[in-house]
């Protein structure tokens, strides 16, 4: 069982990184209200990696999940805010699809082959599990978790969304893999409580966001994308082809990242998270594909566009942060916003195990 407290869900609000946050935290900060002071604009060009704007549209769309410590609920549904989020949601879409194309444009015939036509062309060249498998140092593997944080301690809620907006096989066959992320009823297989273990295990911090403010924008799109593609029903498809290249990656990436922590000399507790994933997402993959996003594309054919849309959003959006931490490392330069604190104490200044205290004698090296 889990050591881990799961009702710790509030984390306190991160500091601003610009004039647009700036102003959504002190707007935060008091109650609801709908008469608004006009927001900061922001470039269109922040849109895709832009720290201000991420980390602004993170914390609009978290107030959707656990929300912050001090914010009032009532924040989640007020129109006014709602409309800033709806400006910067326009902005991100139009940025992807003048990278991915238009989500109506030019609908496969074959949703299921063009899906997989998506993930084979991100097969080559140099990739962040591989580097990870052969060569990552410990503080690598530390960054990177800290990275994905931002998306897998919520990891299958911003497609658990979508369930509601299918209807008949898609529907049942998405309910079935959203099962399996959520833990097959047991809390303590939960993938977003199995995620929090590897963090404890590596001295991290495992509350969702505790290193929010470590966390570069170009890492917050990742998780973004997720949200903005789960929260609308218009974009039901293209969250749907999130979730079936998601999942159809997915095996190979955990077991180059498993082999990389047990390469590290980090045990089961460390490496859970990953194992499970080997496993799961190996037949989440034809579900996901064909039970779902070929189902969901046979019964609302003028949905097949968007289904790969959804697939080439993931597709883009993990290229950049990619290419990002694979940079920085080769430039033997930190990935993230700052340096981590070192293993036995979390950014929150709570301490935390060590990755040798957890993973036996072969601890860290």
């Amino acid at each position: 069982m889990s050591t881990l407290n799961a009702e710790a869900r509030t984390v306190e609000l991160p500091p601003a990184r610009g004039a647009l946050s700036e102003w959504l935290l002190a707007v935060l900060a008091g109650p609801p209200r709908a008469a608004l002071a006009t927001p900061p604009e922001v470039p269109a060009a922040e849109a895709r990696r832009g720290e201000d704007f991420h980390l602004s549209l993170y914390v609009l769309y978290e107030l959707h999940y656990g929300g912050f410590e001090g914010v009032d609920a009532g924040w989640e549904w007020e129109p006014s805010l709602l409309a800033v989020r709806r400006e910067l949601e326009r902005a991100f879409e139009a940025a992807l699809e003048e990278d991915v194309g238009d989500a109506g444009s030019d609908p496969p015939e074959d949703v299921e082959a063009a899906l997989r036509a998506v993930g084979a062309d991100g097969e080559g060249g140099v990739s962040l599990p591989g580097h990870v498998a052969r060569s990552g140092t410990l503080q690598e593997v530390r960054e990177m978790v800290v990275h994905r944080s931002a998306y897998q301690l919520k990891e299958a809620d911003p497609h658990s969304w979508t369930i509601p907006r299918l209807r008949g096989a898609p529907k049942a066959a998405l309910v079935e893999v959203q099962f399996d992320e959520y833990g097959a009823g047991d809390p303590a297989r939960l993938h977003q409580t199995l995620y929090g273990e590897t963090m404890d295990t590596l001295g991290l911090d495992p509350r969702p966001g505790a290193h929010l403010d470590l966390i570069p924008g170009v890492t917050l799109a990742t998780a973004n994308l997720a949200s903005l593609l789960g929260l609308h029903r218009r974009l039901r498809g293209a969250s749907v082809g999130h979730l079936a290249l998601f999942e159809m990656t997915s095996p190979d990436a955990n077991r180059r990242y498993g082999h990389g922590l047990r390469r590290l000399g980090l045990g089961p507790r460390a490496t859970g998270f990953y194992d499970e994933h080997v496993e799961a997402d190996a037949l989440h993959d034809a579900l996901a594909v064909h039970d779902v996003a070929g189902a969901l594309a046979r019964s609302e054919p003028e949905l097949a566009g968007q289904i790969v849309f959804g697939a080439r959003a993931l597709a883009a959006v993990e290229g950049r942060f990619s290419e990002h931490v694979l940079g920085c490392w080769a430039r033997a330069e930190n990935s993230l916003r700052a340096a981590l604190p070192q293993p036995g104490s979390t950014a929150s200044g709570t301490t935390s195990s060590s990755p040798t205290s957890r993973a036996g004698p072969a601890g860290a090296r």
